[in-house]
């Protein structure tokens, strides 16, 4: 989880920076305005798409727990049975 932290502090310094970068920069109000738009858009698809990534890997990785939670579930519940049938044959 920490690394999508970073990659999101990263992307986010990155446009501010390259924001900062055009208003200072010698152009045309309107120019730079529709330069910050244009890579703003790059930028949050750019996050949006790391955000996906993010939540898929974390969306298969509790899958992954929850079946293996389950299937110790079911073990459990076979051995007490198991245990149970032995001390009532006795």
């Amino acid at each position: 989880m920490k690394s999508g932290k970073v990659v999101l502090g990263l992307a986010v310094g990155a446009a501010v920076g390259t924001a900062l970068g055009m208003l200072f920069a010698p152009a045309k109000g309107s120019v730079t305005r529709k330069r910050i738009e244009r890579r703003g858009v790059g930028c949050a698809e750019d996050v949006k798409g790391k955000l996906n990534e993010y939540t898929d890997t974390i969306s298969e990785e509790y899958d992954t727990i929850k079946k293996g939670a389950i299937d110790l579930v079911e073990k459990g519940k076979e051995k007490a049975a198991s245990v149970a049938g032995t001390i009532h044959a006795k």
